[in-house]
């Protein structure tokens, strides 16, 4: 495998010789509509800022797009259908976007752990509907909707510009993710970069997957607090990063650098590439990155799954921040 040289910019900071050799290599990061049901009879509503008992009997939500459609489709972030429990309560305790509906199996009607859900929604006039469990899990897109589903807008995007210049006190942390299909991994990925502190995600806006129902379950209310950012092309929003003076580390199982050797590197303005499962890194997001570094694998199999990769990656630049100089 031949090794590239350093990539450097004219407008980017100098004196960063620390950094790690650039190594090349490829791409390998680790590891791995349909319409709402009509209302029956003996559905109830509860809370929420109309009469009780008044139903639209509209399939559509409040923004007209089908309830329970592709999760934003194609074009926008998704999230619109919200399913589990932590995931709905955070979603209504971060308060960033509407909710226009939450349906809560019948059976779990006065039980302690979804009556915190039904406290809070009702206080921000949230309405509720307590229907036939059976109806959630044939509307759901998750395995285990938990007896709790939501509607709501679609999850914000942020702006990649704002993510570049970051918030002023402290460097600019992100996580771009290359082609990660399995909605698995992205949730994980995304409740990663949350716990992590990551300041913002990025995601092609083409092939690979959004927010649905199983990402924004997998991620655990995550998606609700990391800013998240669509890009039309990876390579070209790798390059205005390296027009903000971000460093970009791609994460690769072939490299012959450490991950444990960014060492100021990690201090600096980052951004952190992961790969899709199996295929890694494409060869034009590989050409854009700064540095290739690998995550030592002493055992007996030669990758973590993509979620592991971006655990310990990430928070090997918190590690790092955080630590005394």
């Amino acid at each position: 495998m031949s090794k590239q040289g350093p990539k450097r910019n004219s407008g980017r900071p100098g004196g960063r010789s620390g950094g790690p050799g650039r190594s090349g290599g490829a791409g390998r990061s680790g590891g791995a509509g349909r319409s709402g049901p009509g209302r029956d009879s003996g559905s109830r509503r509860s809370g929420g800022g109309g009469p009780s008992g008044q139903r639209s009997g509209s399939p559509r939500g409040r923004d007209g797009a089908p309830r329970g459609g592709s999760a934003g489709g194609p074009k926008g972030l998704g999230g619109r259908q919200v399913e589990g429990r932590q995931a709905v309560r955070e979603m209504l305790i971060a308060g960033r976007r509407k909710v226009h509906e939450i349906w809560i199996s019948a059976e779990l009607e006065g039980d302690p752990g979804v009556d915190d859900i039904a406290t809070i929604a009702q206080a921000q006039r949230v309405p509720i509907v307590y229907i036939a469990k059976n109806k959630i899990e044939r509307e759901a897109r998750s395995e285990a909707p938990q007896g709790v589903l939501a509607y709501a807008a679609e999850l914000p995007e942020a702006d990649l510009g704002d993510l570049l210049r970051g918030d002023g006190r402290t460097p600019p942390f992100l996580v771009a993710v290359d082609g990660v299909t399995d909605p698995g991994n992205l949730g994980a990925i995304i409740r990663n970069c949350d716990g992590a502190g990551v300041t913002g995600v990025l995601l092609p806006r083409h092939r690979a997957v959004h927010v649905t129902p199983t990402v924004a379950k997998a991620a655990a209310g995550a998606v609700e607090f990391v800013a998240i950012a669509l890009v039309p092309g990876l390579p070209t929003a790798l390059k205005q990063m390296k027009e903000h003076g971000i460093w970009i580390v791609g994460l690769d199982d072939s490299a012959d650098r450490d991950l444990f050797e960014l060492g100021e590197l990690a201090r600096e303005p980052i951004c952190l590439v992961l790969g899709a499962e199996g295929e890694g890194l494409s060869r034009l997001v590989r050409d854009r990155c700064d540095a290739i570094v690998s995550i030592p694998m002493l055992g007996g199999v030669s990758s973590l799954n993509v979620s592991a990769a971006a655990a310990l990656s990430t928070y090997q630049v918190t590690q790092t921040r955080a630590s005394v100089t």
